[in-house]
């Protein structure tokens, strides 16, 4: 694909998890994301036999959402206008297997509605030979943060 996932949302390194994107359609888009022994959270969770946080998993996926938002806006020649994609309901996450440092897993997620400024989504997350891992649906709206005068300096 033509533009780097940090061209398309404002998260930035340690707290990007999306590292490109594989395929899309009209619908929804595939990502990938290899979880690297070095990142600072292992540490911490579960010394000795760490394993990936499942809320940074669901994360992965969420940035997707948002990374497929700013895609299907470029290809409607659409802003998404001042703001930065903000989760706004998360249902039903299931936990499936889990993901250790080292693996690559791929991150897919489908808009199913747009609603009132919200695009509610189901997302997956899968490791390439099919193991499922997550699955869980979410919205996601642009909009400005509260207490944000000026998101587009806080986004670089």
């Amino acid at each position: 694909m033509t533009s780097p996932v940090t061209d398309l949302i404002p998260h930035r390194p340690p707290f990007l998890f999306v590292d490109d994107i594989v395929s899309e359609s009209p619908d929804g888009l595939v990502a990938r994301r290899t979880w690297r022994a070095d990142e600072d959270f292992y540490r911490g969770h579960y010394p000795g036999a760490p394993i990936t946080p499942g809320v940074l998993l669901c994360e992965a996926v969420f940035q997707a959402g948002a990374v497929f938002l700013s895609r299907q806006a470029s290809a409607q020649k659409t802003e998404l206008g001042a703001g930065v994609p903000l989760l706004a309901k998360i249902n039903d996450v299931r936990f499936r297997n889990p993901v250790f440092p080292g693996d690559t897993v791929l991150i897919e997620v489908k808009r199913k509605d747009v609603m009132g400024g919200f695009t509610m989504m189901s997302g997956a997350v899968r490791k390439p030979d099919n193991t499922r891992i997550l699955t869980v649906e979410f919205a996601v709206a642009w909009k400005p943060p509260s207490g944000s005068k000026d998101v587009a300096s806080q986004a670089s």
